[in-house]
């Protein structure tokens, strides 16, 4: 599981961005230096308005779901039936991934604990969400006995699915 980001260019338009909020605060206006203040500020509207078109330029992000399935523990009696099953469920268990990506994993854990001796732990863990527009990378054999499924979401997508959601 993993989510491609582009953060090398927010940061430093962070850091350009806060240099820029501190530098105009201390600009002092004087009816010699008030020349000065108003170069400074053009200035720092012509640095801001950079850092726009900086962050406008940014490629897309991409979340990435990866789903597994073994051929041999499908149900099927022959095995291309048991192939593309285990092809189906790998595919749901990659929509699976990028849904706990988008929406979120709700956990749900209990622990029992009786004259301080641990008796019982049980986690559960659950995801709840409608994935659509997903993009299949890859459909691979890994070994003689599983499949691997890639499926991809990009942040348009992303945000038309949470915004459909709201």
């Amino acid at each position: 599981m993993r989510i491609t980001t582009t953060l090398g260019l927010m940061k430093p338009l962070a850091a350009l961005s806060a240099l820029l909020a501190l530098g105009a605060c201390d600009l002092q206006m004087s009816t010699i230096g008030g020349a000065t203040a108003v170069q400074d500020i053009s200035s720092i509207k012509v640095a801001l308005d950079a850092a726009d078109v900086a962050v406008q330029k940014q490629t897309v992000l991409t979340i990435i779901g990866t789903g597994y399935a073994t051929i041999s523990a499908q149900p099927a009696r022959n095995i291309n039936q048991k192939r593309l099953m285990a092809i189906r469920v790998a595919r749901l268990d990659a929509m699976r991934e990028l849904t706990e990506q988008v929406y979120g994993l709700s956990v749900n854990s209990r622990t029992t604990v009786i004259d301080a001796v641990l008796q019982n732990d049980t986690t559960r863990a659950s995801v709840d969400g409608t994935v659509r527009g997903a993009r299949t990378l890859r459909i691979n054999p890994v070994g003689s006995d599983t499949y691997e499924v890639v499926l991809e979401l990009d942040r348009d997508m992303v945000a038309r699915i949470l915004k459909a959601v709201r």
